[in-house]
C-alpha cells in the first residue's frame, strides 16, 4: 500500500505541475516531494509525470491515477484532522491567505479574541497581493478579492470592493480639485503594475447616476503593489486610485484626501473564499464564521462602500 505522504505529494505536484510549488504547499523541499513522486513511481512501475528543465506534465498514467483519487485524499485528511479533535473543539494549524494591507489593518488586530476563543488553533497566516490557488497550494481560507471559483471553492461575500482617488493634502495644495475622472490627466499619477499580467492599472470609475469614465491617471510613477503605492500618495507624489480598505485608515487621520467625493471603482467584493463545508475541520469553520461576525460588529461593510 502506498504511503499518505507519497500520495499526498502526487496530488498536490499534480494540481500544480510544479514540485517547487508543491514543496511550498506541503512545507517541504522540492527535493524531498520528487523523491517521495519517485518512490510512489517505482512502487507502481510506471511514470507519472513527463519531467524537463522546464515543466511538469503528467503522463496518461499520471492523470487516471490523479482522476481515480479525485477529492479521497482530501477527505482522508479532513477526517483525520476531524478525529483528533479534542471534545468537537477546533485544533490543528489554520492556513490563511489576504491582502497585506487589510490583513495588518483590520484582520491582525481581530486574532488575540480568535485565539482566546480556540486556544488549540495554531495560525499560519500569508500576506500576500495575488490571488492564490486555494486548493493547490493547500490553503484553509483565502480573503481578497478578484479570486477564480474553482471547483470545490465558494465565496462569501464580507463588504464591497470599491476603489477611489486619493491624494496627500500637501500635493493638492494650490491645485484646483478634479470633478470628474478625466480632470485627473492634469495630474501626477501613481501607477500599479499587476504581478500577473505585468499591465498598468486602468480604473473605469462611475457616479450615483450611473455615468461611467475611465480614470485618466498619467503616472509619473508605478509601483508593483498597494502599500508602497499608499506610501508614495501619503509621501505627496501624486494621485493614486486604492481599494477604500486600503486607505480608510489616512483619510480619517488627514494623511490622505479623496478625490472625486462622487465617483468610485467598483471591482465587486471583499470575500472569504473556502472549500466546500463537507468534511471541513472544526478550525475553519470557526474562522469563517469569526471573521463574518467581526465584518458585522465592525460596520466593514459600510465603512468600505464608496457609494
Amino acid at each position: 500500500m502506498q504511503t499518505l505522504v507519497n500520495l499526498e505529494c502526487f496530488v498536490r505536484s499534480a494540481e500544480a505541475l510544479s514540485f517547487s510549488q508543491a514543496a511550498r504547499s506541503l512545507s517541504l523541499t522540492p527535493a524531498g516531494v520528487s523523491r517521495n513522486v519517485a518512490a510512489l513511481e517505482k512502487n507502481l512501475g510506471v511514470r507519472l509525470f513527463h519531467r524537463s528543465t522546464r515543466r511538469l506534465t503528467l503522463t496518461e498514467e499520471g492523470e487516471r491515477l490523479l482522476a481515480g483519487i479525485g477529492r479521497k485524499l482530501d477527505d482522508l485528511e479532513e477526517a483525520i484532522a476531524g478525529a483528533t479533535r479534542e471534545n468537537g473543539a477546533p485544533t490543528g494549524t489554520l492556513r490563511v491567505s489576504m491582502p497585506v494591507i487589510l490583513g495588518l489593518q483590520y484582520l491582525l488586530p481581530l486574532l488575540p479574541e480568535f485565539l482566546e476563543r480556540y486556544p488549540s488553533v495554531c495560525i499560519d497566516w500569508h500576506l500576500d497581493n495575488r490571488p492564490v490557488e486555494l486548493i493547490g497550494e493547500r490553503f484553509d481560507v483565502a480573503i481578497g478579492g478578484g479570486f477564480e471559483l474553482a471547483n470545490g471553492v465558494i465565496a462569501r461575500r464580507l463588504a464591497p470592493m470599491h476603489l477611489v482617488a486619493v491624494a496627500s493634502p500637501a500635493y493638492m495644495r494650490g491645485r484646483t480639485m478634479p470633478s470628474r475622472p478625466s480632470d485627473l490627466a492634469g495630474f501626477d499619477g501613481i501607477g500599479l503594475r499587476f504581478e500577473k499580467t505585468g499591465r498598468v492599472s486602468e480604473w473605469s470609475m462611475r457616479n450615483r447616476s450611473g455615468d461611467k469614465e475611465t480614470a485618466a491617471l498619467r503616472p509619473r510613477i508605478i509601483l508593483n503593489d498597494p502599500l508602497p503605492v499608499s506610501h508614495a500618495a501619503r509621501a505627496g507624489l501624486g494621485v493614486a486610485v486604492l481599494a477604500v480598505s486600503d486607505v480608510l485608515h489616512d483619510i480619517s487621520e488627514g494623511f490622505l484626501v479623496r478625490l472625486l467625493p462622487d465617483w468610485h471603482a467598483d471591482l465587486g467584493a471583499v470575500s472569504i473564499y473556502h472549500r466546500s463545508p463537507h468534511l471541513q475541520p472544526a478550525r475553519t469553520r470557526a474562522f469563517i464564521d469569526f471573521i463574518a461576525e467581526q465584518f458585522d460588529l465592525r460596520d466593514l461593510s459600510h465603512r468600505f462602500d464608496a457609494s
